[in-house]
């Protein structure tokens, strides 16, 4: 505990998300949680009780964004990297949320984990194949925008521990939806496909995805969630749309077909 105190001390910040409602520690330098974890949380239908299960929970921003909107739900989350799981388990305590975080590479879940099945699981994989890119100096934000893990491999693991009738929601880059949808084809469906836009008239650059097992509606593509009002960036004043607005700020739900 007492390098963990330390830690927390030294090398991390203490930073607010949803308005104040949690305050979230995690490393002052390397992987930082930005709006992308929130906007994901803000997408999961979980309803009082259910269960939850992310994978890469990083520090716990998602998992506890999700906590904090939805009471009594039983989440538990995954990280691979011990300093940031030591982070999410001190951030579910101090928002007292229950937030049961495991050590693991997905690769290798522990037994216990292999044998449950939930009502969501939830991702925020990293967003870039490590093996076309240059990896990062810094290790936790390397594995974070990288891994070594092939998102086939996300996917798949995912797909085996979503319950009957029940969701995997992600978050992820635009270039990166026919690797899901392919690795997807057979094992989950009614997929909806929500793409995000910085601006109005913009390329999307992101997309929320949800998927049910058994699910037998067709697949669809939800209205653009546009992020930013007007069509540039305006210094440091703040310009989200009044629906991101709600969501960063209040919590507000954001389901992915509107």
């Amino acid at each position: 505990m007492a390098r963990l105190i330390w830690a927390v001390n030294s090398l991390t910040t203490q930073d607010d998300f949803l308005g104040g409602k949690i305050r979230i520690w995690q490393p002052r330098t390397g992987y930082r949680a930005g709006v992308d974890p929130v906007i994901l949380a803000a997408s999961v239908p979980a309803k009082p009780g259910q269960t939850v299960l992310e994978l890469g929970c990083g520090v716990g921003v998602a998992s506890l964004c999700l906590a904090a909107r939805v009471p009594e739900l039983q989440i538990t989350g995954v990280e691979v990297q011990a300093d940031y799981a030591a982070l999410a388990r001190r951030n579910g305590i101090e928002n007292k949320h229950s937030f049961d975080v495991v050590t693991a590479d997905l690769r290798a879940l522990p037994t216990e984990l292999r044998q449950r099945r939930f009502d969501h699981v939830i991702m925020n994989p990293p967003y870039f194949d490590r093996a076309a890119g240059t990896a990062s100096d810094d290790t936790g934000k390397d594995i974070a925008f990288g891994g070594d893990t092939p998102l086939a491999d996300w996917l798949d693991i995912g797909a085996r521990r979503v319950g009957p009738r029940r969701f995997l929601t992600l978050i992820q880059r635009m270039e990166r939806l026919p690797e899901i949808l392919r690795a997807l084809e057979g094992r989950l469906g009614s997929v909806i496909v929500r793409p995000i836009s910085a601006r109005s008239g913009r390329a999307p650059e992101l997309f929320l995805l949800q998927a049910r097992q058994e699910g037998k509606t067709p697949f669809r593509m939800a209205p653009p969630l546009v992020m930013h009002q007007g069509d540039t960036h305006q210094g440091d004043q703040e310009s989200y749309c009044p629906e991101i607005a709600q969501v960063l700020r209040n919590g507000a739900a954001l389901p992915i077909m509107p």
